[in-house]
């Protein structure tokens, strides 16, 4: 029976190891999403630097009751010198669903790889290139100050991120 108990007891141990673990690396989903383009589609060019350059409107599904606050990171992995941040908010409420067009969302912005704070939009130099509209899910909020960048942003992170989603659009420029 004692045996019994101690396998039962650490059968659920275990179990309990893994969902932890799961939550902080990030592995549960949440959903990003936009009523303006699809997931891999193109980016209109009213939300890049060739129109209005204004963000373009987001629904975010699917956060977990038990976050804190949540992150949104807007990026492009194919910029010539390597990843571009165009849009880096963070301590958003956990109650916020929809963020409209053209405004930013209750929180802290940081400063975007164009040197400024708030939205950037896509402004690729050539080619087509991916931006990816990220929403992470953090078990707290997080201690920086307006105006942080990319990396201080990432290191205060870690270790935080329950659940997180994302949505990619492409975006070339029209000469």
């Amino acid at each position: 029976m004692r045996k019994t108990i101690i396998a039962g007891a650490s059968a659920i141990f275990v179990a309990a190891i893994a969902i932890v673990a799961s939550f902080a690396a990030g592995e549960a989903k949440m959903k990003i999403t936009s009523p303006a383009f699809q997931e891999g589609g193109n980016i209109p060019s009213k939300f890049s630097c060739d129109g209005a350059n204004t963000s373009p409107p987001l629904q975010i599904a699917d956060i977990p009751s038990e976050a804190k606050s949540l992150v949104l990171i807007v990026d492009d992995p194919d910029a010539p010198s390597g990843l571009f941040t165009h849009w880096p908010v963070w301590n958003i409420s956990t109650q916020t669903s929809t963020i409209a067009e053209g405004s930013t969302p209750k929180g802290v912005q940081g400063t975007n790889d164009f040197g400024k704070s708030g939205y950037g939009g896509p402004c690729p130099p050539s080619g087509t290139h991916r931006y990816y509209f990220k929403i992470f899910a953090l078990d707290r909020e997080l201690d920086l100050p307006f105006g942080a960048k990319r990396g201080q942003l990432d290191a205060a992170m870690k270790g935080h991120v329950i659940a997180q989603g994302e949505l990619m659009g492409r975006y070339s420029r029209k000469k």
